[in-house]
């Protein structure tokens, strides 16, 4: 990125040097960069800068960094914005791991895994503390169902694995009973874990208002749990995480609706892989990566089938 040093000057001073800069793999549209900021005073400032256009749901860097501010006076573990603009945001570099199989079995993390699930629910109910206000505006009462509905039909090929799980879901759809902030990916993958714990929870782009049971069960979908037997992310159990949770935010936790919303989840994650998929194929962005995702269809449909067999959601 041509202009780095003058976001860095702005945020600290004409005096203010950049001394390492290395470009962070991954994203399209976005262009993550770990920079190393010495300031005239000798200090060193390790920090993320990121740049780009808006996200796929519209959602702009700015607005991602007023809900990480948001989100840390509510007492998330999230990074501190230093400073932002329409196309970049600048905060501080958390060491730590990010990658989920390593923290599912390095020794570095073996004495961290007892205890992130119960870290996440704390997590979780300092997200749902949020001001509604901290989202982009305007936040419609968009259905989840009717916006997977959506994706699915756009991908013009058949999956009846999906539609039943679809009319499934529609039928035994649990009664919302608070709205708040969802993070809209909370997952491992998405957390940076040091060999205490979770340290700060990334990727704010698809926040949005809704059901904060949405971000529980997403954490507990099986995608995210890279092959542990242990459903919360790989590293937990049930009860560890809405223990946590319902401690740390005084409200109750329908576990029947719970499992509703994972499996919302991949019913959810198995439609992005097919539209996914649906972008590579059509040639309209041709990727391997994309083409891989959406070899995992099958596997979501084989989890759907399986969940909806153990709890038929009637």
């Amino acid at each position: 990125m041509s202009d780095v040093e003058t976001v860095v000057r702005a945020a600290f001073g004409d005096g203010a040097v950049v001394e390492g800069r290395v470009r962070l793999p991954g994203g399209a549209s976005r262009e993550t960069w770990a920079l190393d900021v010495v300031t005239p005073g000798g200090v060193r400032h390790p920090l993320i800068l990121r740049s780009g256009s808006e996200g796929a749901l519209g959602t702009g860097l700015a607005a991602e960094a007023r809900l990480m501010r948001a989100a840390r006076e509510a007492g998330v573990p999230a990074p501190g914005v230093l400073a932002e603009g329409d196309a970049y945001v600048l905060m501080e570099r958390i060491e730590g791991e990010t990658i989920p199989r390593r923290i599912l079995r390095d020794d570095a993390y073996k004495a961290a895994l007892p205890r992130l699930a119960g870290q996440c629910g704390e997590a979780l109910a300092a997200i749902h503390r949020m001001p509604l206000s901290a989202l982009p505006q305007p936040q419609g009462d968009d259905d989840p169902l009717d916006q997977y509905r959506a994706a699915l039909d756009a991908v013009e090929e058949p999956h009846p694995v999906f539609e039943l799980a679809l009319r499934r879901l529609a039928a035994a759809r649990p009664r919302s009973v608070r709205r708040t902030v969802v993070h809209g990916d909370f997952r491992n993958g998405n957390l940076i874990i040091g060999p205490e714990g979770v340290r700060a929870v990334l990727d704010w782009e698809l926040a949005h208002a809704g059901d904060p049971l949405e971000d529980l069960g997403w954490l507990c979908v099986k995608a995210w749990r890279f092959g542990s037997p242990l459903p919360v992310g790989g590293f937990g159990r049930y009860d560890d995480l809405v223990t946590a949770y319902e401690k740390a935010s005084g409200h109750p936790v329908d576990r029947e609706a719970l499992r509703w919303w994972e499996t919302f989840g991949v019913l959810k994650w198995g439609v992005i892989c097919a539209v996914q998929a649906r972008r590579h194929l059509s040639g309209e962005s041709r990727s391997v990566e994309l083409a891989a995702i959406g070899r995992r269809v099958c596997e979501n449909e084989w989890d759907l089938l399986a969940m909806l067999e153990e709890n038929p959601l009637r």
